[in-house]
């Protein structure tokens, strides 16, 4: 399997946000990291939606 075609600076931004080592996220399965990506981004979307009704 190749390793993900990313930038950089997006596979350190994901990384981090993902809380994921650099090398295992560069060689995540793209089906996987899209999946962990929309996880992150429900969690984010969950949290602007509670403070907004706080």
């Amino acid at each position: 399997m190749r390793p993900l075609q990313l930038s950089p600076e997006t596979a350190v931004e994901l990384s981090k946000q993902l809380n994921v080592p650099l090398e295992e996220l560069m060689h995540m399965p793209k089906h996987i990291l899209v999946q962990k990506m929309m996880q992150l981004e429900a969690s984010k979307t969950a949290e602007e939606t509670k403070k907004e009704t706080e």
